[in-house]
């Protein structure tokens, strides 16, 4: 299982080390996808196959699904992690999250996201201070 938080950086060459944490769950190739809330999804290769084959049973006829689909397949890559633990963010995936130097990287259960720092430290703090009305409502749909 995915979990915690870290702090990295983008080296000058676009790469991007892991946390020694992650990287033998995640194993040597992995796909990077943009992802929600403007930041980037990472995937082992057989939780992206659940996921490119869970979009494959959507409807065509829906302008929303092939909308999604497009988005989370057409803006997917595979990466391999070098021996050092890196990996190479495309550029266009750089541009899509607003990433620059410093990055968060975030285990969340089957992916990481790799976030703006920024824009993650905005982001958390305003769920944070939604937590307990968010928990409550979890609550009453049973999830929690």
């Amino acid at each position: 299982m995915l979990l915690g938080e870290y702090q990295h950086t983008i080296d000058e060459k676009k790469r991007l080390s892991l946390p020694a944490k992650f990287r033998k769950e995640l194993g040597k190739k992995i796909v990077i996808t943009t992802g929600l809330d403007r930041c980037l999804f990472v995937y082992t290769q057989a939780q992206w196959k659940k996921i490119a084959e869970q979009l494959a049973t959507l409807s065509m006829g829906r302008a929303d699904t092939r909308s999604f689909s497009r988005f989370l397949l057409g803006g997917a890559v595979e990466a391999e992690i070098d021996a050092l633990g890196r990996i190479l963010i495309p550029e266009f995936q750089k541009e899509f999250a607003d990433l620059s130097s410093k990055v968060i990287i975030v285990g969340v259960h089957s992916r990481l996201e790799i976030w703006n720092d920024k824009a993650w430290n905005e982001y958390k703090s305003r769920v944070e201070r939604e937590a307990d009305r968010v928990a409550e409502k979890l609550g009453e749909l049973g999830a929690i």
